[in-house]
């Protein structure tokens, strides 16, 4: 039994229901522990400003110690703070939420709309070539054709449907040309020629389907392929990585068409400049621009508008308002229009596979160069004159803006913490994104 005086030193009184009953208090040594893990965890917390994060270094001390005081102190006021506190800090570190909006999920409606069609019209396309073609097409296309018995003047003319064609997978460099390997020993082998322009146009139309249609084209790995026999190679289809391995008799195939089960077809076209197209191409712009909900960048925008337009153009994919977002100086040179359609895939692939929407923040405004008009503070001191004359040595005003973004995912978490975009503005133009790159 305690004493008196040993209760009242560590006993909290209680008022329940008009009797004073006595309840234990937690020693201050305890809280003082649990509280200094409770703190670094919630600064923890902080410093993702609402993004979830996998480990925190101080959540399971923390949780247990205020876990254990809650459980031997029920009553302590004291435990009772930290034990909220405990619990608020969970729910941030799980990340920040919100609503979804109906809106935010139109790209992806009409988007699956887009690829229906172009799906479409490439199957019935590629039953219709494969009907035409279907005297000249071998049958079966494995076996292949024994060397030893046909001759290429046999098979002059001849087509070839292959199914599985695994691309970039089995692409190889070998003595008389790239190509991909179709086949093996038992089997015998074809070579898809890649080295030729009637692969890379169909190819390169391939990729506009992806840039402008489907980002997920990036996850098929075989691809179906028309194509006619023009001669046989002797070539090392699969080398070891010391460059070793067995030569192979296969039949070289030059592509006609390229497939792909539900997506689209593409084929070689020596009219169009880029030397092919995919079925339905030139319905595309057509029905996209029915979508936008932006065309173009109004001259008086405001970064966080910009932000805003830089998004939209991404998710409805306008890759002609996305170039108009970014500082033309970034698209001086073929290198950097190059950077620009890389990291638009990027950006494509993020809007499908990762979040759906983002939320941009104030803009913090800062002159980089020039005279800024607008510090009141300095201009406080300085006559009208002074001004003028500060604004014609300075030179070009050069302002730059930060903007934050938040990135949501499907069910409205946000994802991650904010990313910050860098726009700049110069003379009192229009702002232009500076910094393209960042995700969102």
């Amino acid at each position: 039994m305690k004493s008196c005086a040993t209760r009242f030193l560590t006993a909290a009184v209680v008022l329940i229901a008009g009797v004073m009953v006595y309840a234990d208090m937690a020693p201050k040594h305890q809280i003082g522990h649990a509280e200094y893990y409770l703190k670094e965890f919630e600064n923890e917390v902080a410093r993702q400003r609402g993004g979830a994060k996998t480990i925190y270094r101080s959540k399971q001390d923390a949780l247990k110690r205020v876990r254990a005081l809650k459980e031997q102190y029920p009553d302590d006021p004291q435990v009772e703070k930290l034990f909220l506190r405990m619990r608020t800090a969970l729910m941030k570190s799980k990340g920040d939420y919100t609503e979804v909006s109906p809106e935010w999920l139109a790209y992806l409606n009409n988007e699956t709309a887009l690829r229906k069609m172009i799906s479409e019209a490439g199957e019935k396309e590629w039953q219709a070539m494969i009907a035409a073609k279907g005297d000249k097409t071998i049958a079966k296309p494995y076996p292949a054709p024994d060397s030893e018995k046909v001759t290429v003047n046999d098979l002059n003319g001849a087509l070839v449907v292959l199914d599985e064609v695994e691309y970039p997978a089995r692409q190889f460099y070998g003595a008389s040309g790239e190509y991909i390997a179709c086949g093996k020993p038992s089997q015998g082998y074809y070579f898809v020629r890649l080295s030729g322009r009637d692969w890379l146009g169909q190819y390169e139309a391939v990729k506009r389907y992806r840039r402008t249609v489907d980002p997920s084209m990036t996850e098929v790995k075989s691809w179906k392929v028309l194509g006619e026999i023009v001669t046989i190679a002797s070539e090392n289809p699969s080398p070891s990585e010391e460059g070793i391995g067995n030569l192979q008799y296969g039949w070289v195939v030059k592509p006609l068409a390229l497939f792909v089960p539900g997506r689209v077809m593409a084929v070689g076209d020596p009219n169009a400049e880029s030397g092919g197209r995919f079925i339905g191409e030139e319905k595309v712009e057509g029905l996209k621009n029915g979508w936008y909900t932006v065309k173009a960048v109004p001259n008086d925008v405001t970064p966080e508008r910009l932000a805003e337009i830089f998004m939209l153009a991404i998710k409805e994919k306008n890759f002609k308002l996305y170039c108009e977002c970014i500082d033309p100086k970034r698209q001086e040179t073929a290198a950097g229009r190059d950077l620009l359609k890389y990291h638009w895939d990027l950006h494509q692939e993020r809007f499908h596979g990762e979040y759906i929407h983002a939320s941009f923040g104030k803009a913090k405004i800062e002159v980089l160069k020039g005279f800024n008009d607008e510090n009141d503070d300095e201009n406080f001191f300085l006559t009208n004159d002074q001004k003028n004359t500060l604004k014609k040595i300075s030179g070009e005003k050069v302002e730059v803006a930060k903007v934050e973004s938040k990135a949501y995912d499907k069910n409205g978490k946000q994802l991650g913490s904010p990313h910050v975009r860098r726009m700049i503005r110069r003379g009192g133009g229009r702002w232009y994104i500076d910094e393209y790159e960042p995700r969102f």
